[in-house]
């Protein structure tokens, strides 16, 4: 049915998952996977969490959607807690995933670029290996040519790509508006850039008068193991993306800005964006993770799961290194063949761990997993590479 009634838009592997639990997910069959995938580090924490599922039950019991003409109270309590939780003097748009909070904040460039210079500037850098979303614009900013096919074309203008973050500077012309980047590179192949680099970026680009736009649909809500990457690098961008983690599962994107008053009535806009529904979940979500990082949990979880990871990133006939930070982590495969036999061997082996770009097998396991929880997750793993090495 999925093939005759589903654009094959995926390559898929046709298990049906029913029903889910923290980190362990079930087949029909009852077969148990660990999940150290999380939906694509949608599922901040962790399956059916009983809060979520709680405050998903409660709010849908009361009042699921109205059109933001109207005030929505938990979308205005929840961008009260984003702002709070950042650090930063912002205001929120809410949308429904990663790539529409990427259209808004290119949006929010643009108009700056529009009002506040004597000759319009519109062109937006990014980098190569970057990944920000699959609508035709989100794809013109994707900075990996096999994205760009040429199907779908022709792209729009004024977006182009640097090879380094060094390689910025040397970009930058009287047409240029904003940088947008991600900290740490998810579907690029889990790869961090240096802070002195990014900091330096930073202060020269206000210096400028230019905006830095931080891409964190993926490293945002805790997934480095602070709220924000841009947090954990110690800068303070004009523009935040997020996405993902933040709802739980619910599709929610939200665009953050210290430009408050670019947008007026009629600029942007979105139907289903911050309804009821999924700025609740947003919030349950940003409670639990909230508790996990006071606890020191959260701290103890990071540490846990790179301790084993880094015991596996030493078979050295498989793996060139680690990457990564948190629990958006990576092991750079020696080719693509052995990224390849590795997900695929760990998922026959009841274990979900995705691919990513550089040869990258990636690691996005929920934020609540337990010790328990890693230490299975680690021993089917161990199986798999067993199996692999045979054949080598």
């Amino acid at each position: 049915m999925d093939k005759e009634y589903l654009l094959h838009s995926y390559n898929k592997n046709y298990t049906n998952f029913v029903e889910g639990k923290n980190a362990r997910v079930y087949d029909e069959n009852g077969k148990e996977f660990i999940d150290f995938g999380s939906g694509i580090a949608v599922n901040s924490i962790g399956h059916s969490h009983p809060k979520l599922v709680q405050a998903i039950c409660e709010q849908a019991k009361r009042i699921i959607h109205i059109s933001n003409l109207q005030v929505i109270k938990p979308q205005v309590e929840l961008a009260k807690r984003l702002i709070e939780l950042s650090g930063f003097d912002m205001r929120c748009f809410f949308g429904n995933s990663g790539a529409e909070a990427n259209e808004g904040a290119l949006k929010i460039a643009r108009k700056y670029g529009e009002v506040n210079f004597e000759e319009k500037k519109f062109k937006v850098i990014t980098l190569k290996h970057s990944f920000h979303g699959r609508t035709i614009t989100t794809l013109k900013a994707t900075g990996q040519s096999s994205m760009h096919k040429s199907d779908f074309s022709p792209y729009p203008d004024g977006l182009e790509y640097a090879e380094s973050i060094d390689n910025i500077y040397d970009k930058i012309d009287s047409k240029t508006v904003a940088v947008m980047i991600e900290l740490v590179q998810g579907e690029g192949g889990v790869e961090p850039f240096e802070k002195e680099q990014i900091q330096a970026l930073a202060k020269f680009l206000k210096k400028e008068g230019l905006l830095l736009i931080v891409d964190e649909v993926q490293t945002g809500v805790y997934r480095t193991g602070e709220f924000l990457a841009s947090n954990l690098y110690k800068i303070e961008p004009d523009i935040i993306t997020l996405a993902k983690g933040l709802g739980g599962g619910v599709p929610i994107g939200v665009v953050m800005t210290s430009l408050k008053d670019i947008f007026s009535p009629g600029d942007h806009g979105s139907t289903f964006g911050g309804n009821y529904l999924s700025t609740r979940a947003g919030l349950t979500v940003l409670e639990v993770l909230e508790e996990e990082k006071k606890s020191k949990r959260l701290e103890e979880t990071i540490k846990y799961f790179n301790e084993k990871l880094d015991h596996v990133a030493l078979l050295d006939d498989l793996f060139i290194k680690k990457v990564g930070v948190g629990l958006m982590l990576g092991l750079r495969a020696k080719s693509s063949s052995i990224q390849s036999k590795i997900v695929q061997e760990a998922f026959n082996e009841g274990l979900i761990i995705l691919k990513a770009g550089r040869d990258t097998v990636r690691f996005l396991p929920p934020l609540t997993i337990t010790k328990d929880e890693i230490d299975e997750g680690f021993k089917r793993l161990e199986q798999a590479i067993v199996k692999i090495q045979a054949t080598l």
